[in-house]
């Protein structure tokens, strides 16, 4: 219909795994919301000090930096969850159901694969960090354990998004790449 726009989200039907799943991806959408929000407004904060003030400030480059990225982080679940990621769907639309389901199964192995990998790294990253008592260069000196928080956070509540997603498909609650025979 002229004028109606579809938001396509991942389906979760009756199954309280995937509902679980779904909550907290929006959770998650929600707190990287937050976390932009905070952002700007210290920039605005930033703005005012350094130019109406005429002061200096210490903290809110390196905490709007930290922001942004812990909001780019965490927010990866809801934009999985949405399908707001850049989706090509030319090789899925010629292939016969079998297959673009095959291929489905497939590629979000492989992604499970890919992000569980990069969480594996993440938490190393961040307990190296954490363990070695690791502080920023600046004058704030932040301990970084802190801000690295967002990297396996963030990468384990994007791989529990794709094994929803994966689930989905494999339960037929939701057809591969969003594509129904009609």
């Amino acid at each position: 219909m002229v004028g109606q726009t579809s938001i396509i989200t991942a389906q979760a039907g009756n199954n309280p795994f995937l509902r679980f799943v779904a909550a907290i991806s929006t959770l998650a959408g929600w707190c990287s919301a937050a976390m932009i929000v905070a952002a700007v407004a210290i920039t605005c904060q930033m703005i005012f000090v350094r130019f109406v003030l005429n002061g200096s400030t210490f903290w809110q480059t390196e905490a709007v930096i930290y922001l942004m990225v812990a909001a780019t982080l965490i927010g990866l679940p809801y934009v999985q969850k949405l399908r707001g990621h850049v989706n090509v769907d030319l090789i899925p639309l010629a292939l016969p159901k079998n297959l673009r389901f095959a291929l489905a199964i497939f590629t979000l192995s492989i992604s499970c694969a890919v992000v569980a990998l990069m969480l594996w790294y993440g938490y190393e990253y961040w307990h190296f960090a954490w363990a070695r008592g690791w502080r920023s260069d600046t004058i704030w000196g932040v301990r970084l354990w802190i801000p690295y928080l967002a990297l396996p956070v963030g990468f384990f509540l994007f791989l529990l998004q794709l094994l929803a997603d994966l689930m989905a498909v494999w339960l037929k609650i939701e057809p591969p790449f969003g594509l129904r025979d009609d």
